[in-house]
């Protein structure tokens, strides 16, 4: 096994103060506010959602941002093939050393390839997870949040350069 790179990351996924998934990353890129990582299907199996499934040999390249309240993943199939974009709304993104720390707030979008589909998830746990009671500022940014990265789904898409 060999000794991990100056551009090899952990990412860790938090989610209500616990951690939900720590995976291995490529760094591509870090210019002091959007980082971009590469990273295989960290999850065991089939990740089945209906309208995508996540499964091995998927890659996912992960944009970061240390001012914005969401992270953008698009979705690669084995042979290269875009699946879509993932879109989680977070906290802004923390690097410490090889680290990112990344604050899942439950709201998601998922965009397909051809745009066709653009569909707004889990508001069901974001509305029971009482963070709009607990922190209502961060609960405001998030649903702010959501709303951007609809509109750009529907509109021009992301610019992720």
């Amino acid at each position: 096994m060999s000794a991990p790179s100056a551009d090899d990351v952990e990412v860790a996924l938090v989610k209500a103060g616990r951690t939900k998934i720590r995976y291995p990353a490529a760094l591509l890129r870090d210019d002091g506010n959007h980082l971009t990582v590469r990273a295989p299907w960290a999850a065991p199996g089939v990740r089945d959602f209906g309208f995508v499934r996540f499964e091995p040999g998927d890659v996912f390249v992960e944009h970061y941002w240390r001012d914005r309240w969401y992270a953008i993943k698009e979705v690669y199939a084995a042979d290269g093939t875009l699946k879509g974009w993932y879109c989680d709304v977070t906290r802004p993104t923390v690097r410490d050393g090889a680290v990112l720390t990344v604050e899942d707030l439950d709201l998601d979008l998922w965009v397909s390839a051809d745009r066709d589909s653009v569909l707004r998830l889990d508001e069901d746990e974001f509305a029971e997870s009482g963070l709009a009671a607990t922190d209502p500022d961060a609960a405001a940014a998030a649903v702010r949040a959501l709303d951007e990265l609809e509109a750009l789904a529907l509109g021009d898409g992301f610019d992720l350069s």
